[in-house]
This record gives structure tokens, C-alpha cells and sequence, in this order.
């Protein structure tokens, strides 16, 4: 033990007779040593190699960033070698928290992506792809919902492994429907019209058919990618917006509210959407499985009965929807890809799979997982299985996230009657190309050289 007023034991010996100056210096550098040392056995400790033991540093987001930790040490007692150390991030600081570590060289070795944040990602040389991984491993392609792991692909490689899934479709209420007359639930958007227009008919003037909230881009993007035209043309170079099957999409999303289906407000303008659903405010509710909770929890008994959940319906019968949720990806500048991979294959088993559906409500990716029989006769996670068969990913372009804002605000402009369908279009064009201008310069530049 060595005290701070004076020379460790022994050395005092050694610099008797020299001067005060001589006496310094060599204290000093006694001090520097030492605290090298301690310096040394710091960074040794946090070495992911330290003393046998490989340490796999995960981040993941928001609720799944707490309850996953009840998952490790079930991993750990099967790799004893290995020690996971799991930070949360909240969803709101996760995507900066992510870019900054990149830039300071600080990734972890395995994170959990949003979908949509994966092309960005693999844009910046952050993911390392993981197809060989895959091929000789449990994870089966085959056995994920194809538009979901289709999130994960980007060029010729694959970047990600999905962890949960997300899709919206309709939550409705059966009662209401049925004093419209309405006995089927509708499967087309004919069908749909005509259910909304009859129970607007009969809805108290301050009722609505249905509930669009103007924040929220989902569900015109669900109603946008059931067109047979993509969203972006020219190699993802340019906005496709003024193509038919976007002007029919958001001609068709925006008549629900010139119509008097759904009032044009966003979900924070309504006190409670969980309420005014239980009041019968609105009949539908394009949402997620999330959800599923929530209306079990917030509706009284009474209503349990009357609400149910459906697949969306598409042009012509059942339609596409969103191919939504989170990712597993291990990042580039991993020092233990071994063991990340490793983690990776254990949160993707359908057992564990289906342990973490019961801690968030999460559904699972995995074909294999819905077999289960509390999952496969669950009356309103069934529509969510039927609709994961149907399900498309967004354009995948590092730039999409800032595009479908664009498309969320001019979608809301269309829907207030400030703009018409052909100039809120054309205007999601001039704005998508805009955005895109770098990306067509880089590729311009790449195909010079």
C-alpha cells in the first residue's frame, strides 16, 4: 500500500543524499509508473478478451433493452467463456448514440437496428455481413416471414437477423360493425368504403368510421405499397410519387377524411385513443401489435367481446402491409464476432423466441415460433400471422426515414384540403429528389471511377 504524501516503502533509501531536484524527478517518475500500471490493468479488465473470459457488448432499445437481460445468463451458463454486457439506449437518443459511436470508433459488438435503419448502416461500412454465419448455422431463412427478412438484405448480402417483427393492420370494433349491417370484415377497399360510409351514416355527428392519425406515416405507406409501382425509380435515384399507383394510394387515404370517415387530427389531439375506441368514437384503427396489450388492459370486461383484429385490405382483396420491427446485427469493427454471432443464434431460437414474446408482447419472426399453441390460438395475434405472409419492405435507401417524413407532411396537407392529390405529389417528388441529390452524385462519382 503506498501513501499519497511521500515515497512507497524502500525507496527512500535510494535518494538520500541526492538533491530536492534529483528527488522530484525521480519520485515523479515512481508516480507515472505506477499510475501506468493501474492504467494497464484498467484497460486490461475491459478488454473483451480479459482473463479468458470474451466480453460481447449488446445494445438494445427501449423496452427489449430491459427485459433482454433476463434472457442472458441462460446464454452464459451455455458459453461460460463468454460474458454479455448489455447497455439500454431509449428509442428517441438510439439512432445519434448509434452514429456518434460509429464516428468515434466505439460500435458495440452487437446491436439491435430498426429495419429501416439497416441500408444506412450497411451504407456507412458499419455491419459486417453475416451470409456465411447464416449458411452454417440454426438460423433458417426459410423459416422467417420473407418480407421481414428481406429488411435485413441489401445488395447481394444479408445484415441483419430479425428479432421481432412489426406490421400494422385493422383493429375494429365487431359491434359497431354489425348495426351498420356490416357482417363480413371488408377484404377489398370497395368493401372498406362501403363499411365506413355505413357506419358513418349512422355515428353521432362527432363519430367517426375510422381513426388516421396525420402523425403517423404508416398507414398510407401500408396503402402505397400495395401498388405494383415502388416508391423511388432509376435505381432508387428519384421519388416514383406521381406514379399511379402512389396518386391512387394517397387519393384513396386522403378521401377518408374529405369524406368525413376520420377527423384530421394527430393521436395527441385525441385525450385517449383506447377510451374513445372503448366509446365507439371509431369503428377501425390501422395499428400495431403492440396494441394487442394495450386494448386488453384499457378496455373494461364489458368490451372485451367486441373488438377484434383483421388483415388489411388491399385493391382487390387482402392487401400488403409494412415490414416493420427489429434486427440483429453485428457491427464491423468487432473484435469477438464469434461470440456475438453466437448471441445472436440464441436470441433467434423459437424457443427463446417465444419466452420474449411473453415478456414484451413482441411477435416473433419465425414461422416455426407460431405453431406454438399459445400463440397460434390467440384470436387477435391470428390476423398478424395471416398479414406477415403480406407484408413489404420501404425503399431501402439510408435516406428513407427523412423521405417518409416528407411524406407523412404532405400527406397531412392533402388531407386539411390545402393541397390537391396532384400537387401534393408532385411536391413529394421535388422534396424526395432533393434528398436524394447527394446519393446521385456519389453514385455518379462511383460509376466514373
Amino acid at each position: 500500500m503506498t501513501s499519497a504524501a511521500g515515497p512507497p516503502q524502500g525507496a527512500s533509501s535510494a535518494l538520500a543524499g541526492g538533491s530536492e531536484a534529483v528527488k522530484r524527478r525521480a519520485w515523479g517518475g515512481i508516480q507515472l509508473g505506477l499510475a501506468l500500471a493501474v492504467v494497464a490493468g484498467l484497460l486490461a479488465s475491459c478488454s473483451p478478451h480479459a482473463s479468458n473470459v470474451t466480453t460481447v457488448r449488446f445494445w438494445a432499445m427501449g423496452r427489449e433493452g430491459e427485459v433482454v437481460t433476463a434472457l442472458v445468463p441462460e446464454f452464459e451458463r451455455a458459453h461460460p467463456g463468454v460474458r454479455v454486457v448489455v447497455q439500454q439506449l431509449p428509442w428517441t437518443a438510439a439512432h445519434e448514440k448509434l452514429l456518434t459511436a460509429f464516428a468515434g470508433d466505439s460500435t458495440p459488438d452487437i446491436a439491435q437496428l430498426g429495419n429501416t435503419w439497416i441500408p444506412e448502416f450497411v451504407a456507412l461500412g458499419a455491419l459486417s455481413p453475416l451470409d456465411a454465419r447464416i449458411a452454417g448455422s440454426t438460423v433458417d431463412p426459410k423459416d422467417y416471414f420473407s418480407g421481414i427478412w428481406d429488411t435485413n438484405v441489401v445488395g447481394e448480402h444479408v445484415y441483419g437477423v430479425p428479432w421481432y417483427v412489426d406490421t400494422r393492420l385493422l383493429f375494429y370494433r365487431r359491434d359497431l360493425l354489425e348495426a351498420a349491417g356490416i357482417r363480413d370484415v371488408p377484404a377489398s377497399w370497395t368493401d372498406w368504403v362501403k363499411a365506413l360510409a355505413a357506419i358513418k351514416a349512422r355515428a353521432a355527428p362527432d363519430h367517426y368510421a375510422i381513426l388516421l392519425p396525420l402523425n403517423e406515416v404508416e398507414p398510407l405507406l401500408a396503402l402505397a405499397l400495395q401498388q405494383d409501382d415502388p416508391l423511388l425509380r432509376d435505381g432508387d435515384r428519384y421519388g416514383n410519387f406521381e406514379s399511379q399507383g402512389f396518386r391512387r394510394a394517397l387519393a384513396f387515404y386522403v378521401d377518408m377524411f374529405r369524406r368525413g370517415f376520420a377527423p384530421p387530427m394527430t393521436a395527441s389531439q385525441m385525450s385517449n385513443v383506447w377510451t374513445e375506441f372503448g366509446r365507439g368514437t371509431f369503428a377501425f384503427y390501422i395499428s400495431g401489435p403492440w396494441n394487442i396489450g394495450e386494448f386488453e388492459r384499457r378496455l373494461p370486461a364489458e368490451l372485451q367481446n367486441t373488438w377484434a383484429t383483421a388483415p388489411l385490405p388491399g385493391p382487390s382483396g387482402p392487401g400488403a402491409s409494412i415490414a416493420g420491427g427489429s434486427s440483429l446485427v453485428v457491427f464491423h469493427e468487432s473484435q469477438v464476432k464469434d461470440a456475438a454471432w453466437q448471441l445472436v443464434e440464441y436470441l433467434s431460437r423459437p424457443d427463446i423466441q417465444l419466452r420474449f414474446r411473453e415478456m414484451t408482447g413482441d411477435l416473433p419472426p419465425r414461422r416455426s415460433a407460431w405453431r406454438d399453441p399459445a400463440l397460434a390460438n390467440d384470436v387477435h395475434a391470428r390476423a398478424f400471422r395471416d398479414q406477415l405472409e403480406r407484408v413489404k419492405p420501404a425503399p431501402k435507401v439510408p435516406e428513407w426515414e427523412r423521405i417518409a417524413d416528407e411524406m407523412r407532411n404532405v400527406a397531412e396537407r392533402a388531407a386539411r384540403g390545402q393541397w390537391t392529390v396532384d400537387e401534393a405529389v408532385r411536391e413529394l417528388d421535388v422534396r424526395t429528389d432533393r434528398i436524394l441529390e447527394k446519393r446521385r452524385w456519389l453514385l455518379a462519382r462511383a460509376s466514373r471511377d
